[in-house]
């Protein structure tokens, strides 16, 4: 049992404290506290016009900042939270413009992990980035979080994230609903509960951006970013494979189709590339896993886009 007491006051002190969600590991801040959201863009290296995710802890609070609730919102809200899923809403004037980057939209969800829940029920609603160097890969495990900020950063301790990057972000506002961060919880998903077709992320025009992940570089380690189809295995590359490639192979990690785990594993991959000196990730073609795992296939790609050459 996590005694979280000591985290609850630094947050309530105005301090941040990285914390384990199911998606990726967040960077807490009051999300009524000015100068320690300021702390949050300052830590890590993030533009300030890159809005943040309030996370929350009951549907009680999305009240205090949002401006009303579509029949569409609480629809999604019944199936999907708590869970890797954000949506943005019209805010409420009260709501700090650090916090949308001066944009009359913020962005919200309810994680779906019980530390976080605990965490948040008892400090108030968070501001919660991921919890890195902006334009690093993310943080899925504690020591990701210690390698970016020092062993005297706090961290709750939660093992590792179950998703492995960072929720679906679906924007509300637009007369027709559109994705603009892909995630678990994909297209097909969320029409299924709509009944209406939605825009994906590619479908749409470039706006100003009222979510993380649309704008800067992001997830990039030191090591190159290669997709593509494998010819042959060298030494001083990390691969990432979806089938056999004969013996055994210290730099060779196979997932045989299963993309939730390549997920999972994906940012700690590209950690463990730094660490271990490799010059290059060649992620292997997952293109025919398209149609049988569309979700999970966008969010992947996605990813895999912003990290590469």
């Amino acid at each position: 049992m996590h005694d979280l007491k000591k985290y609850i006051d630094l947050i309530n002190s105005g301090e941040l404290v990285a914390f384990p969600t199911e998606t990726v590991y967040g960077l807490g801040a009051d999300a009524w506290n000015p100068s320690a959201i300021q702390k949050v863009f300052k830590t890590k290296g993030r533009p300030s016009d890159n809005p943040l995710i309030v996370h929350i802890s009951k549907q009680d609070q999305l009240n205090d900042f949002v401006a009303e609730i579509p029949d569409s919102a609480q629809k999604l809200i019944d199936n999907f939270w708590p869970g890797p899923l954000t949506l943005v809403f019209k805010k409420r004037p009260k709501v700090l413009d650090l916090i949308t980057a001066g944009l009359d939209t913020v962005a919200i969800r309810i994680p779906d992990h019980d530390l976080a829940l605990s965490l948040i029920s008892q400090t108030g609603p968070l501001v919660a980035p991921s919890a890195n160097k902006s334009g690093k890969p993310s943080p899925t495990k504690a020591e990701h979080v210690t390698a970016d900020f020092g062993l005297d950063f706090p961290v709750i301790e939660g093992g590792s994230t179950e998703v492995g990057i960072e929720s679906t972000v679906l924007d509300l506002t637009s007369k027709v609903p559109s994705i603009l961060r892909p995630g678990k919880i994909g297209k097909n998903e969320i029409e299924e509960v709509l009944g209406i077709e939605i825009r994906s992320e590619s479908t749409r025009t470039k706006q100003i951006p009222k979510s993380p992940g649309q704008k800067y570089s992001h997830y990039k380690p030191n090591a190159d970013v290669f997709y593509g189809e494998i010819d042959s295995i060298k030494g001083d590359v990390l691969y990432l494979v979806q089938s056999d490639f004969g013996r055994s192979r210290t730099n060779v990690i196979t997932y045989n189709g299963d993309l939730h785990l390549l997920s999972k594993e994906l940012f700690d991959r590209f950690r463990q590339a730094d660490l271990d000196h490799y010059s290059a990730v060649f992620i292997q073609n997952i293109d025919k896993y398209k149609t049988t795992h569309p979700s999970i296939y966008a969010a992947l790609i996605n990813r895999i886009n912003k990290a590469k050459v």
